[in-house]
Formats: structure tokens, sequence, C-alpha cells
């Protein structure tokens, strides 16, 4: 395995911007040649990005086969839509590289926690708007995402919103209030969002479990396969719920929650090696 970093920030991002790539080595021993890559976006309020959510989740999708990578977005005082546009211009450099760096560009899964989860939702919803395809340059075809993986993610920005994390992301504009109800996702999801996997627990305090029943409502209306796991214990941000992913003061570990990243690890092997996930098929059996 070998790791390429790229930067991917507009030239006038306030940020450091990069994208962190775990590429599997191709083997003549493996019947599998172009492997899928899940793109995580870590959490953080939209005020930094979590190291508890990045290298240590992305390497278990490496350790189940697939390729990896991580994109440390902009944060305040970037402002919607600069992270989004940094998550469409990663997708790109990844199908722009497919060849490569063995990608199946079919096959490519974005995975978001908590602030990084609205990221990824917010993308999976607008991908397909004008202006995120005339930003990039690209065609809209391109910037497609094949999945969505969320953990305890900001959803909306109504009654039961992490409003710090709203705020952040929309900055001066945050009294916009059409610009704050086009950020409440769970009135965006369309046939446009790709089918979805995403985990919450009951006892969240800071981003309430109603994040994720409000999202999954709004999937089930728009007819978008999901499946969904709600953990009885647990507060925000466990990330692995772990020792390997537990903070420096301790906090971290919840046992009844680590099964998430193996039902995760079946839903993607399900989903992407026996269930069509392009809309022109990509079963490998």
């Amino acid at each position: 395995m070998r790791t390429e970093i790229r930067d991917i920030a507009a030239d006038n991002a306030q940020n450091q911007v990069r994208l962190c790539i775990n590429i599997m080595d191709a083997s003549e021993e493996l019947k599998v040649k172009d492997r899928p890559l899940v793109l995580v976006c870590p959490g953080g309020g939209y005020t930094f990005t979590s190291d508890r959510e990045a290298d240590a989740v992305a390497v278990q999708f490496n350790a189940m086969g697939f390729h990896s990578a991580v994109l440390r977005y902009s944060v305040a005082p970037a402002e919607y839509p600069e992270a989004l546009l940094e998550l469409g211009r990663s997708i790109l450099h990844l199908r722009r590289n497919a060849k490569k760096w063995h990608i199946d560009k079919d096959r490519i899964i974005l995975l978001g926690f908590s602030a990084g989860g609205h990221l990824v939702c917010s993308y999976c919803c607008f991908w397909e708007e004008d202006f995120v395809a005339k930003e990039l340059g690209a065609e809209k075809e391109e910037l497609k995402p094949n999945g969505m993986m969320l953990g305890y993610p900001v959803i909306t920005s109504g009654e039961f919103a992490h409003k710090d994390s709203i705020d952040n992301l929309l900055g001066k504009r945050a009294s916009d209030m059409e610009l704050r109800e086009k950020m409440s996702l769970e009135k965006q999801i369309s046939k446009s969002v790709p089918r979805t996997f995403v985990w919450h627990t009951f006892g969240d305090k800071t981003v309430p479990v109603q994040n994720t029943l409000m999202l999954v409502d709004a999937l089930v209306k728009n007819e978008i396969p999901v499946e969904c796991h709600i953990f009885e214990k647990g507060d925000h941000g466990l990330s692995m719920a772990d020792w390997y992913t537990v903070d420096k003061d301790g906090f971290g570990i919840e046992k009844g929650c680590q099964s998430w990243i193996r039902l995760a690890g079946n839903w993607l092997s399900h989903y992407l090696y026996s269930e069509d996930c392009t809309g022109s098929g990509c079963s490998l059996s």
C-alpha cells in the first residue's frame, strides 16, 4: 500500500486543504484489479477536522480490501460552499486518476462523521446543481457519488440542529434564512442521492438522533435504499468506539457501538459486489 497526498484547495482557500489517498497495491495474484474507494470526511463542527475520525477509520476499509482517502476540508472562517466544492474536486481528482491508481471509478463511496456527515450529505444532495460542475470545470457525471455512509451526522438546521455547525458553515450568512433552510438536508433529498448506510446513538446529546431519523424518513419517501443502525448507548463523536480512537481524556469507548464498522463493511460488500450501484450494473459475480 502507498499513500499519495494532494493539495486540492482552490487558489483562494482560507485553510490548508489536503486529500490523503491510501492506495492498495495491484497484484497479479488477485482477481480484483480496480478497487472501490471510501472517501472519509471527519467531523469537527466545521471548525476543525478530527484526527479521531480520519486515518484510524480509513485504514479499516483498507483492511477490508478497499482503497481509502481522507479529506481535510476547509472549515470556519471558510463558508459554504467551499468545503462542498473541495469534496467535488476530490472526487474529480480520484476519477481522473482512476486508471493509474486502479480505482473503480464507479464505486467511490463517501463517509462522513458529524459535521463531516453534513458535508457528505449536502454533496450527495447538491452534486447535480449547475454551479458545482461550473466551478469545478467538470461534467456532472464525473461528480456523481456512488454511495453515502454517515456516522451520527448533522442533518437538520431546524429544531434538532447542531446550531454551532450550521453557524460555522454559513459564517457571515448565518442569518440568511433561505440559505439556512437549504442546509436542512432532510428537505433536500431527491432521487439523485445514492443509497445510504447511517448509524447514530439514542444517547447522543450533541447531535440528537432525530437528525438521522429525519434523514431516513426522507430517503424512504424518495425510495432510496437505506440501512440504519441506532445504538442505545453512547454520546456524540465515538468514531470507532474503541481504544484505537479514544480521546486524550479517555472518552470514546462504547462496546455496544463497535460493531458499526463491521456492519458498514457488510453493507459495502453486499452493495458493491452484489447489487447495481451505477444504473448500468456493477456486479462482479
